[in-house]
C-alpha cells in the first residue's frame, strides 16, 4: 500500500489536470464509440475519473438523451466527444449547451474555430486532440482550454506517432492549458511518468473495456482479455490512390476480408467497371456497422474490434472504480519505491 506522503505528491502533480476536470484523479475515460455510453461514463467518473460520451454517429436529441442518463447515474462531472465531421455538429454542440455539459471533446479532424466559439460562448470548456506541436499551437490560439495528445498505440482512428515522441515534442513546449497524454497507457507508472514530464493528466480507453460496468458484449470482451500488444494492428492501405485512413484493431477476419476487399475494387476499377469515386466509396463502406457488430453483437471475428497496444494489460474484468484505484496505487507505490531508493 503506497503512503499518504506519495498521493499527497501525485495529486500536486496532476493538480492542474484535476482541478481543470474538477475531479479526484486526473484520468480522463477514452470515448469508444458504442462503449462510452452512460454506464461506463458514469462509474468512470463516480470512480473518481472524467467519464467522456462518445457521440459518434447520434443525431441530437440522441445525444440529448444519452446526457440526461448519464446525469441521472452520477453527480460528477463528464464530457461529450463529438466528431467533427458530423453533418449537425452545431445542433451537437447545441444540445450539450442545452444540457449544460461543462466540457466538450472535438475529436476526428481538426475543429472550426466557429466550433470552439460556441462551445466557449455557452460556458463550457473545449478539449482538442493535436496530433502535432504546429497543430497544437494552433488550436491554443483559436481557444482550445486543454489538448489531448494521443499517440499511435491508441485503439480506433490513429495517426502515425508514437505517444512518447509527441509528449517529448509538445509537453516541454505547450504551458499555457492543461495538455493530457493517451495512446498505448497501461499502468500507473506510465501516468506517473508523464505527468513528471509536464502532462497535467492521462486519458484510457482500451483499459476501460472489459470494466464490469462496460456494455461491450462479453465475447468483445472475452477476446480483449486473450490478446496481447502484438495483436493490436493498424488496417492495410492496398493503394494509395486509394486511401485508407489507419484504424487500429485486433487482427481477425474481417481485418484480412479488407484487404482482400480492396484489391477486388481496385480490380473493377481497372476494368472499368467502377470510377474512382465509385471505388473509394466502396472501400469505405466496407467497415459500415462493423463496430456495432463487434461490440454490440459480439461479433469479433467480422466486425471492428477497435483496441489499443495496452489490450495486453487487460487481464481480467473488474469493477471501473477498481481500475482506476490500481491506476492510482501503482503511480504512487513507484513515487515511494524512488524515495526509498534516494533515502
Amino acid at each position: 500500500m503506497s503512503s499518504p506522503e506519495a498521493r499527497a505528491h501525485l495529486d500536486r502533480l496532476w493538480r492542474r489536470g484535476r482541478e481543470f476536470l474538477g475531479t479526484q484523479h486526473a484520468i480522463m475515460g477514452g470515448a469508444m464509440t458504442w462503449v462510452s455510453e452512460r454506464n461506463l461514463v458514469s462509474a468512470i467518473s463516480n470512480g473518481g475519473g472524467f467519464g467522456v460520451i462518445a457521440c459518434g454517429a447520434m443525431e441530437p436529441d440522441r445525444l440529448a438523451e444519452e446526457i440526461r442518463a448519464t446525469k441521472a447515474m452520477t453527480d460528477r462531472p463528464f464530457g461529450v466527444n463529438l466528431i467533427t465531421m458530423h453533418p449537425k455538429l452545431d445542433e451537437l454542440i447545441g444540445a450539450c449547451a442545452d444540457e449544460k455539459v461543462g466540457h466538450v471533446v472535438l475529436a476526428g479532424g481538426v475543429p472550426p474555430r466557429s466550433s470552439i466559439r460556441q462551445v466557449k460562448e455557452y460556458g463550457g470548456k473545449v478539449v482538442c486532440f493535436a496530433p502535432a506541436l504546429v497543430l497544437a499551437r494552433k488550436l491554443v490560439r483559436d481557444g482550445a482550454d486543454a489538448l489531448v495528445i494521443e499517440g499511435t498505440e491508441a485503439g480506433g482512428h490513429v495517426g502515425p506517432v508514437a505517444t512518447s515522441v509527441l509528449a517529448q515534442e509538445i509537453l516541454p513546449v505547450i504551458r499555457e492549458v492543461p495538455v493530457f497524454v493517451a495512446g498505448g497507457i497501461g499502468r500507473g507508472e506510465a501516468v506517473l511518468s508523464y505527468l513528471e514530464m509536464g502532462a497535467s493528466g492521462c486519458q484510457l480507453g482500451t483499459r476501460f473495456v472489459c470494466a464490469t460496468e462496460s456494455i461491450a458484449h462479453p465475447d468483445f470482451k472475452r477476446v480483449f482479455l486473450r490478446s496481447g500488444a502484438r495483436d493490436a494492428v493498424t488496417s492495410v492501405q492496398v493503394d494509395p490512390r486509394f486511401p485508407v485512413i489507419p484504424v487500429r484493431a485486433l487482427q481477425n477476419a474481417g481485418m484480412r476480408r479488407f484487404v482482400e476487399f480492396q484489391h477486388e475494387v481496385i480490380g473493377r476499377f481497372r476494368s472499368g467497371e467502377l470510377d474512382q469515386k465509385e471505388a473509394q466509396l466502396a472501400i469505405e463502406h466496407f467497415w459500415a456497422g462493423a463496430l456495432r457488430r463487434a461490440v454490440i453483437e459480439g461479433d469479433v471475428e467480422n466486425g471492428s474490434v477497435m483496441a489499443g497496444q495496452s489490450v495486453g494489460m487487460v487481464t481480467r474484468e473488474q469493477p471501473t472504480a477498481e481500475i482506476i484505484e490500481e491506476l492510482v496505487e501503482q503511480a504512487a507505490a513507484a513515487i515511494d519505491a524512488r524515495q526509498r531508493d534516494e533515502a
